[in-house]
């Protein structure tokens, strides 16, 4: 990693992140009733939480509306979930203006075509490994891992090794590093 995305990283206040594609796989399953089912990486979970006890703010913006993200925005107590919003490159830059975060201090994490404004809006943009190719040509970082399969997760440790405070997570769960 180049010092300069380092040193964004370091600076990030608020990571947002799509769902379908970035904390799943990108699969919805329909069962037989017409109910919606999604997996989601319990990984990722914990890079949320890992985030938020770093104090860095984090946010979903979403093109569909499920009762299902929902659920699990509030299992994670994420600060903002914004659904049914195609137009995420202005979501990105409503939100930023509600809580006073600049644009420059700001991850977003998405992984199709709907995803790009806000990729190239926010102060880094970055890519799960299985990501359309325009947003991986777009994005300040591109993750080793693929949606749903730990790239938020990956992302999270990223932003805490940049700001120094990996090693201590680790720590804090038992773990040298």
């Amino acid at each position: 990693m180049n010092l300069q995305l380092k040193a964004k990283l370091k600076n990030c206040q608020l990571v947002v992140t799509d769902v379908d594609g970035v904390l799943t796989d990108g699969t919805i399953i329909y069962s037989s009733a017409g109910d919606e089912i999604k997996a989601f990486n319990i990984k990722d979970g914990l890079g949320f939480k890992l985030l938020q006890n770093a104090g860095v703010k984090t946010a979903i913006i979403t093109g569909r509306t499920s009762a299902m993200v929902e659920r699990r925005a509030k299992e994670l107590n994420i600060d903002h979930l914004v659904q049914g919003r195609e137009d995420k490159g202005e979501a990105l830059k409503s939100l930023c203006e509600e809580l006073a975060i600049s644009l420059q201090n700001t991850l977003y994490l998405g992984d199709d075509l709907p995803d790009l404004t806000a990729i190239k809006t926010a102060g880094i943009g970055v890519a799960p490994a299985d990501a359309h190719s325009l947003l991986r040509e777009q994005a300040d970082l591109c993750c080793s891992l693929a949606g749903g399969q730990g790239a938020f997760r990956e992302i999270s440790e990223l932003i805490l090794e940049a700001k120094g405070l990996l090693s201590e997570t680790y720590k804090n769960y038992g773990a040298e590093h």
